[in-house]
């Protein structure tokens, strides 16, 4: 199964490891500098769209990934499609 996370880009819904609000998290210095060198480093991928509107970001075991779509909701994608697959 996958998780559609905006910009017509999907993700394996078994690599994700975290699912978070950016703005909650950038108050942090530390928060900051792990997005800082992850974004030098290249392992940023920004399917934000076209108005670079990052409300959330998605943790693999390899790359970070920011959504136009708030936490809240991708999350409420990844519950429902993971319910859905203990029912089949």
């Amino acid at each position: 199964m996958f998780l559609h996370i905006g910009d017509g880009y999907m993700i394996p819904q078994e690599e994700i490891v975290l699912i978070g609000d950016l703005d909650k998290v950038t108050d942090s210095e530390i928060s900051r500098e792990f997005f800082n060198i992850s974004s030098e480093e290249g392992f940023i991928v920004d399917k934000s769209g076209s108005d670079n509107k990052i409300r959330s970001f998605i943790l693999t075991g390899e790359t970070i990934y920011y959504s136009m779509i708030n936490s809240k909701t991708l999350k409420d994608r990844l519950r429902r499609a993971i319910n859905k697959k203990n029912v089949l």
